[in-house]
């Protein structure tokens, strides 16, 4: 029995030694810390980096490529001036279509022109459309104008504007009736240009005619219409 005690004691010392040899190794292995820091760990912050280099990134990407209010008011700018010149020079071709020419007769003689554009000289009209027929010319503001020639082979002193007063068709002269007749909706107008049937509400605008140099020159009807006996209309 003293010999069991002895190995009993003996076998727990030797524990002992074993247990204290191996904490002595544990605690040369661990960190500064203490066993603390080795059993839960503490998530370090540089995890936060990424993130802020993220932010960073996206800094970066919103001054690249999103323009400011300026930058964006600038290119609103160009792209509407791009847009309009060739809407404003269009714009503009279509007016300058729709206003007549001048063509020097708003208050002062103006030359009449053939269909070829040149001057009309006054004998060789007069031999070219004998009575009782009649031709246009081109007269005051550019708008069609028929000389009327007598039988004594000269001219009338006035000319009678073409242009229907209905909707501005150019009508023409019916030789076997000798009076105008307007092909777009049925207007009538006599020998002298007086309106004798509608639609048209007035007569054809008259002018005056003159022979200037042989040239045939037509000026501003502004006396009293002497088919009506009113002021004329067309003032």
């Amino acid at each position: 029995p003293v010999d069991r005690k002895q190995d009993r004691e003996d076998s727990q010392s030797d524990l002992k030694m074993l247990g204290l040899l191996a904490g002595t190794a544990l605690a040369l292995t661990l960190p500064a810390a203490g066993p603390a820091s080795a059993i839960a760990p503490v998530a370090r912050a540089p995890a936060a980096v990424p993130a802020r280099a993220s932010l960073s990134m996206g800094a970066v990407g919103a001054d690249d490529f999103v323009p400011d209010m300026q930058r964006r008011t600038i290119m609103n700018l160009v792209l509407l001036g791009g847009a309009g010149v060739p809407v404003l020079w269009l714009a503009g071709g279509y007016i300058y279509f729709l206003v007549p020419p001048g063509g020097g007769g708003g208050g002062a003689g103006v030359t009449a022109r053939d269909a070829l554009g040149a001057d009309v000289m006054a004998a060789k009209w007069i031999a070219a459309n004998p009575y009782p027929g009649r031709a246009l010319v081109e007269g005051l503001k550019g708008d069609a104008h028929y000389l009327i020639v007598k039988e004594d082979k000269t001219l009338y002193d006035f000319a009678i504007n073409a242009v229907c007063t209905h909707l501005g068709c150019v009508v023409p002269f019916n030789r076997a009736q000798l009076k105008y007749i307007c092909p777009c909706h049925g207007s009538q107008y006599d020998f002298n240009g007086k309106v004798i049937r509608g639609p048209a509400p007035l007569s054809l605008a008259l002018a005056h005619v003159n022979d200037v140099d042989g040239k045939v020159v037509l000026s501003p009807w502004t006396e009293t219409d002497f088919r009506t006996d009113l002021a004329p209309w067309w003032k």
